[in-house]
Protein backbone atom coordinates (compact mmCIF):
# COMPACT_ATOMS: atom_id res chain seq x y z
CA UNK A 1 0.00 0.00 0.00
CA UNK A 2 1.71 3.41 -1.13
CA UNK A 3 -0.23 6.10 0.65
CA UNK A 4 -1.94 5.32 3.93
CA UNK A 5 -3.43 8.12 6.21
CA UNK A 6 -3.33 7.67 9.93
CA UNK A 7 -5.95 9.26 11.80
CA UNK A 8 -6.72 9.59 15.38
CA UNK A 9 -10.76 8.96 16.29
CA UNK A 10 -10.37 10.13 20.22
CA UNK A 11 -14.43 9.86 21.01
CA UNK A 12 -14.45 6.55 19.15
CA UNK A 13 -10.80 5.21 20.50
CA UNK A 14 -9.54 4.09 17.61
CA UNK A 15 -6.77 5.06 16.00
CA UNK A 16 -7.65 4.35 11.93
CA UNK A 17 -5.57 3.35 8.99
CA UNK A 18 -7.18 4.70 5.67
CA UNK A 19 -5.88 3.67 2.08
CA UNK A 20 -8.13 4.01 -0.99
CA UNK A 21 -10.85 6.23 1.23
CA UNK A 22 -11.21 2.80 3.44
CA UNK A 23 -10.69 2.05 7.32
CA UNK A 24 -7.91 -1.07 6.34
CA UNK A 25 -6.67 -1.09 9.90
CA UNK A 26 -6.86 0.43 12.98
CA UNK A 27 -6.23 0.25 16.47
CA UNK A 28 -8.72 0.76 19.36
CA UNK A 29 -7.36 2.15 22.63
CA UNK A 30 -9.06 4.02 25.59
CA UNK A 31 -7.38 6.75 27.53
CA UNK A 32 -6.53 6.04 31.19
CA UNK A 33 -6.65 8.95 33.53
CA UNK A 34 -5.51 7.08 37.07
CA UNK A 35 -3.05 6.63 38.59
CA UNK A 36 -1.90 9.03 35.51
CA UNK A 37 -2.92 9.58 32.21
CA UNK A 38 -2.13 6.85 28.94
CA UNK A 39 -2.85 5.78 25.89
CA UNK A 40 -3.90 2.00 26.41
CA UNK A 41 -4.06 0.38 23.12
CA UNK A 42 -6.32 -3.02 23.16
CA UNK A 43 -6.60 -4.38 20.02
CA UNK A 44 -4.82 -3.81 16.21
CA UNK A 45 -6.39 -5.12 13.57
CA UNK A 46 -5.50 -5.21 9.89
CA UNK A 47 -7.91 -6.30 7.05
CA UNK A 48 -7.26 -9.48 5.76
CA UNK A 49 -6.46 -8.12 2.40
CA UNK A 50 -4.21 -5.62 3.61
CA UNK A 51 -2.09 -7.94 5.59
CA UNK A 52 2.05 -7.91 5.45
CA UNK A 53 2.11 -4.29 3.86
CA UNK A 54 3.18 -2.54 7.47
CA UNK A 55 0.05 -1.27 8.74
CA UNK A 56 0.11 -2.42 11.96
CA UNK A 57 3.55 -1.56 12.29
CA UNK A 58 2.52 2.16 11.23
CA UNK A 59 -0.13 2.19 13.56
CA UNK A 60 1.88 1.55 16.25
CA UNK A 61 4.68 4.10 15.32
CA UNK A 62 1.77 6.47 15.72
CA UNK A 63 0.22 5.61 18.46
CA UNK A 64 3.65 6.38 20.23
CA UNK A 65 3.97 9.18 18.29
CA UNK A 66 0.69 10.89 19.54
CA UNK A 67 1.10 9.80 23.20
CA UNK A 68 4.87 11.89 22.72
CA UNK A 69 2.92 14.74 21.41
CA UNK A 70 0.75 14.84 24.03
CA UNK A 71 3.49 14.16 26.71
CA UNK A 72 1.72 11.17 28.01
CA UNK A 73 2.93 7.55 28.51
CA UNK A 74 1.57 4.32 26.36
CA UNK A 75 0.25 1.21 28.78
CA UNK A 76 -0.32 -1.27 26.06
CA UNK A 77 -2.32 -4.07 26.67
CA UNK A 78 -2.79 -5.02 22.85
CA UNK A 79 -0.27 -8.38 22.35
CA UNK A 80 0.70 -6.69 18.79
CA UNK A 81 1.56 -3.56 20.65
CA UNK A 82 3.78 -5.44 23.43
CA UNK A 83 5.71 -7.23 20.77
CA UNK A 84 5.97 -4.07 18.36
CA UNK A 85 7.23 -1.95 21.19
CA UNK A 86 9.89 -4.26 22.38
CA UNK A 87 11.44 -4.30 18.61
CA UNK A 88 11.47 -0.85 18.47
CA UNK A 89 12.64 0.44 22.30
CA UNK A 90 13.90 3.68 20.52
CA UNK A 91 10.49 4.60 19.86
CA UNK A 92 8.44 3.18 22.52
CA UNK A 93 9.49 3.43 25.67
CA UNK A 94 9.14 0.75 28.50
CA UNK A 95 5.55 0.69 30.50
CA UNK A 96 5.37 1.55 33.68
CA UNK A 97 4.41 -1.72 35.33
CA UNK A 98 2.06 0.88 37.87
CA UNK A 99 -0.01 1.87 34.83
CA UNK A 100 -0.26 -1.58 33.15
CA UNK A 101 -1.93 -3.03 36.37
CA UNK A 102 -3.96 -0.05 36.82
CA UNK A 103 -5.10 -0.63 32.35
CA UNK A 104 -5.93 -4.28 33.75
CA UNK A 105 -7.76 -3.18 35.98
CA UNK A 106 -9.49 -0.19 34.12
CA UNK A 107 -10.64 -2.96 31.50
CA UNK A 108 -11.67 -6.06 33.78
CA UNK A 109 -13.88 -3.15 35.35
CA UNK A 110 -14.98 -2.18 31.95
CA UNK A 111 -16.46 -5.72 30.51
CA UNK A 112 -17.23 -5.41 26.83
CA UNK A 113 -16.15 -2.52 26.45
CA UNK A 114 -13.63 -4.14 23.84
Amino acid sequence: MSDIEIRDDRAAGRLEALGDGEVVGHIEYFVLESPARALVPVHTVVEPAHEGKGIAGSLARELYAVAEREGIPVAPLCPYVVKWAERHPEAAPPADPELLAAAKDWLRAHPGKF
